[in-house]
């Protein structure tokens, strides 16, 4: 048997006479089309949205957002391949009318359009609210580091700034023993060729202009209170990704609707750790899904006192594990979960029976505690056990951490959820970064940075609702 044969290349080919007729019913550009075209760009923020009387005509807003959604809905991001698909892929011939802008106007157009192109995202949220595809029971808040623009070698902290320093003034030492050396056996013919002192001098003055700029930015942080600088992208930090794993990235927050794990919300941080996160994306998932009441599923780096008391205000029930912070674990000693708390009371029980009442307010980091501690344990047989201290053993208590206990008891009677927190959170994360391949962003800035994931969050719920209800449906829907 043969092989399946091809066509003839010098065979005479007679095409469709529409390109029309290339585009299937259901092809998703026909939705982006529709989608694009149903907005009011105006009125969304997007420069010349009006075209201009005089001079020579610009490209239409619309265009350009149909080519960018079409290249985030199909792994194309960069304004160069956008570019090189206008000019050779059959669907975006269609999409944008046989149109062919340049790469820089491509980039232009996302970089003068930040804040209108995130108020798109918005506007597809909205209408995946009207087709009631959130359910608004349940959700999922979870952070995922993305990387920036900027390698691991161009961020400093104090501490990392102090040793370069110190490694420059080693090296210039060392030429300038070596330039000593020189001097000293000038007429004598060197054994391994040395650079010249003139060299040694360049590579001295090198050092120290570099050494300048090292105590510059030393300066800064101290002046500015940060922690750490990065020079590419000046609003990237370093953050520990996974398995302590630490590179230069955006932490990227998100909540997930349980119904079809579509995203509500989500917002680009340059906090390395989620701590302080948790209010600030439920506040905004249930405005944005107007419900009364909703239930939010977090892991441990969102457990947080004040965080959950201002969740409970606004009628959102928080799930999220207690993390276990005490030292005496690794030292053998009793920890706090072995003392019994009375809410009648107010005092603790210890492991031997003794009572540990109330003794003074104070407020430490920003949080109201209250101290407990008993004079029993100066005689207790089981002082070893329990702290090292002469003075006894002291408990602290958040004012508002009824709050904290009435959620480990939640979390502890449905473990089932805690299960489903992984499966809601991970999922776009994982398609995002795999199927899309939009683990890094190609921008800078925050600003930039937050234009793009929108345009990304924008193509996965996009990707999601077509799977759902198919393109003729979404057409209708906007139509």
């Amino acid at each position: 048997m043969g092989y399946i044969e091809g066509a003839d290349r010098a065979e005479v080919l007679l095409f469709p006479e529409a390109l029309d007729d290339y585009i299937t019913p259901e092809n998703p550009v026909r939705f982006i089309d529709a989608f694009v075209s149903s907005l009011d760009l105006s009125e969304l923020g997007f420069t010349r949205a009006v075209p201009a009387s005089t001079g020579r005509p610009a490209y239409d807003p619309a265009t350009l957002l149909k080519l960018y959604v079409y290249g985030y809905l199909n792994r194309v991001r960069s304004s160069r391949l956008l570019e090189r698909e206008a000019g050779r892929n059959v669907e975006v011939m269609w999409l944008v009318g046989k149109l062919a802008p340049d790469f820089k106007t491509i980039a232009n157009f996302r970089r003068d359009n930040l804040a209108a192109i995130k108020a798109v995202c918005r506007e597809f949220t909205l209408l995946c609210r009207r087709l009631e595809l959130f359910g608004g029971e349940l959700v999922a808040i979870d952070g995922s580091k993305f990387k920036a623009v900027n390698n691991r070698k161009r961020n400093f902290s104090e501490k990392r700034l102090e040793r370069a320093i110190s490694a420059i003034d080693e090296k210039i030492d060392s030429y300038v023993e070596s330039l000593d050396e020189g001097d000293r056996t000038d007429d004598q013919e060197p054994i391994v060729k040395m650079p010249t002192a003139d060299e040694l001098r360049e590579k001295i003055a090198s050092l120290k202009e570099r050494k300048v700029k090292y105590e510059d930015l030393s300066k800064e942080l101290r002046e500015s209170g940060e922690k750490q600088v990065s020079l590419t992208d000046p609003d990237s930090r370093s953050m520990v990704t996974h398995f302590g794993v630490t590179d230069v990235c955006y932490n990227v927050q998100t909540v997930v609707d349980a119904k079809h794990k579509l995203i509500v919300e989500h917002e680009v941080t340059n906090n390395p750790t989620d701590h302080a996160q948790l209010s600030v994306m439920a506040l905004k998932a249930k405005e944005t899904l107007q419900v009364e009441k909703m239930n939010v599923l977090a892991d441990m780096g969102y457990f947080d006192g004040a965080e959950v008391k201002k969740c409970a205000a606004a009628g959102i029930t928080t799930f999220i594990p207690k993390p276990s912070t005490s030292s005496g674990t690794k030292r053998g000693l009793y920890t706090k979960d072995d003392f019994a708390y009375d809410r009648a009371t107010d005092t603790y029980t210890c492991p031997q029976g003794q009572s540990l009442t109330f003794r003074f307010p104070a407020r430490e980091r920003e949080r109201d505690i209250k101290y407990y501690a008993t004079p029993q344990c100066r005689g207790c047989p089981a002082k070893h056990l329990c702290t090292t201290s002469p003075d006894g053993r002291r408990l602290t208590r958040l004012v508002d951490e009824d709050l904290l206990d009435e959620m480990a008891r939640r979390v502890k009677e449905n473990r089932q959820l805690m299960k489903q927190r992984q499966q809601l959170s991970e999922h776009p994360f994982g398609t995002i970064k795999r199927s899309m391949m939009s683990s890094y962003f190609l921008m800078k800035g925050i600003k930039k940075v937050a234009t793009e994931m929108s345009l990304t969050v924008l193509a996965y719920n996009m990707k999601r609702v077509i799977n759902i209800i198919g393109v003729k449906e979404l057409i209708a829907a906007v139509g």
